[in-house]
């Protein structure tokens, strides 16, 4: 009884800081939104564009998001074509005390993190690529996914450290940190920038680097949007010639094979052009293996993949192609528009025991969730070198908050039908990393307080978990940069 009634008691706080009260009706509330919405539509230039709910096609192109869980009716949506614009808008919002969100491509699975019910603002129009070959240096635009840039890169055999599977977009995913193909060879995207141009959340426009503002260089990678909107990413590029690999499936008679491979090839393959990513999937009531191989150059070497390839297989897809061929081989967009959430375990290294655990989860959570409308129940395995934080210094990057040690994200991916189902799939993916969690400690593994991934970190995980030691820094440089708490507005990891 105590409990329901200091739940009741806090509920009601809850919601009498959040909704309207009687003085100030939801009529009114709405009215107050378009009248920012209005507000902004006659401050910024004719390189953006406001976008109204009704028979706006990209007004729903502007709020949508790959899960559906994600995405949340805005009171109109903008579209910025200038980081100028982009800094009339934040005044704006700032001023009115306005909610809004700022997406990228919209890839985010935690819900509200790049939507709202205030000003969605879409980055969309900075959809350029400018590879400046004397500086090694592809000036990349907040509103592409990945498949924009290594196509346009690909006339100058040139590449840049992103995402490994197609519709992936370019900001979030690098602005939390970034694991790619390349990460063996160069570490994580955001050890392969150079610059930044942000709008500061007063405004103004400013171009970040090593140089100019260490202290927000090192709180933009890793640090999401806490300090600003970055309209621009200035990454390395690196040759690339064409790749090997491409997706094979697996059914369930052959997964004892799977793991077993798999245990090997972690444990002793050390090129560092090699990687693998095997995905084990409950899908239409059995679980199975999409697997997916790398190799970066037209040909890998004798005797680094043959135990996969000898496994028996249900599809097969693997040659000598372009870089951009071999992302788009996945089938990573085919779960798309249902509800969806990620989760994650940080693990030391693959073993035999973990292998068969996740093997396990697959089964048991996707024979249960499959009865609350659960339709595709994931556990992505990525194997990379232990020395994948080596190649940036200690304290360089708000993530990791420690590079002393290579950590291997482990991604839980549910993907369901209805909303009544949300809070049972979140509960899953909490107990199942918590069990892999478990299994991983009680094997030796010293990660119980490890860092978790922030790209794939459920929405309530503890920033603590995310930041470690860096957090203090992070909310002090939060508070240096903006003090009025503009970016708190907009949804996230809040520092």
């Amino acid at each position: 009884m105590r409990q329901s009634l200091a739940t009741a008691t806090c509920l009601a706080s809850v919601l009498a800081a959040v909704l309207p009260s009687a003085a100030e009706p939801l009529q009114a509330r709405g009215a107050d939104l378009t009248s920012v919405c209005k507000e902004i539509s006659k401050a910024i230039s004719s390189a953006s564009a406001v976008h109204w709910p009704g028979l706006d096609s990209l007004y729903f192109k502007d709020i949508g998001h790959w899960a559906t869980s994600s995405s949340a009716q805005s009171a109109c949506s903008v579209e910025p074509g200038t980081a100028e614009d982009v800094g009339k808008i934040l005044q704006i919002l700032s001023k009115n005390q306005t909610p809004f969100a700022v997406k990228g491509a919209g890839h985010a699975s935690n819900p509200g993190f790049s939507s709202t019910s205030g000003v969605q603002i879409a980055m969309y129009r900075f959809s350029e690529v400018i590879y400046h070959p004397d500086a090694n240096v592809a000036e990349v635009g907040a509103g592409l996914i990945w498949d924009d840039v290594y196509k346009a890169l690909e006339p100058y055999a040139v590449n840049v450290v992103g995402g490994r599977v197609s519709g992936v977009g370019v900001a979030g995913f690098t602005l939390g940190g970034g694991f790619s193909w390349k990460t063996n060879q160069f570490g994580l995207t955001i050890d392969n920038l150079s610059g930044f141009e942000l709008v500061l959340p007063n405004g103004t426009v400013a171009s970040v680097s090593q140089d100019t503002y260490p202290d927000l260089f090192f709180g933009l990678k890793g640090g999401f949007n806490n300090f600003g909107i970055v309209t621009k990413f200035n990454l390395t590029t690196h040759p690339q010639t064409e790749v090997w690999g491409g997706l094979i499936t697996i059914t369930e008679d052959q997964l004892d094979k799977v793991n077993a491979a798999t245990v090997k090839f972690s444990q002793t393959v050390t090129d560092p052009k090699a990687q693998v990513l095997p995905t084990y999937n409950f899908l239409l009531g059995e679980p199975g293996v999409s697997l997916l191989l790398f190799y970066d150059y037209p040909t890998p070497p004798d005797g680094i993949f043959d135990d996969y390839l000898a496994i028996p297989h249900f599809t097969k897809d693997v040659k000598t192609r372009s870089f951009l061929d071999l992302v788009q081989s996945a089938p990573a967009n085919a779960t798309g528009g249902q509800r969806a959430v990620f989760h994650t375990v940080s693990l030391l290294q693959y073993t035999d025991n973990i292998m068969s655990a996740v093997l396990n989860e697959t089964k048991f959570w996707g024979e249960r969730l499959s009865l609350q409308t659960g339709n595709f129940i994931s556990y992505d395995v990525e194997p990379f070198l232990p020395s994948i934080f080596s190649h940036s210094p200690e304290g360089s990057s708000a993530y990791p908050p420690s590079r002393a040690q290579g950590l291997l994200p482990l991604n839980i991916y549910y993907a369901w039908g209805s909303e009544l189902a949300d809070d049972a799939m979140h509960s899953a993916a909490r107990q199942s990393a918590e069990h892999l969690t478990q299994v991983a400690v009680a094997e030796g593994q010293d990660i119980a307080n490890a860092a978790l991934y922030n790209n794939y970190a459920i929405f309530d995980t503890p920033l603590e978990r995310l930041y470690g030691d860096n957090l203090s820094k992070l909310q002090a440089l939060k508070a240096q940069y903006d003090p009025d708490n503009v970016m708190g507005l907009a949804g996230g990891w809040k520092f």
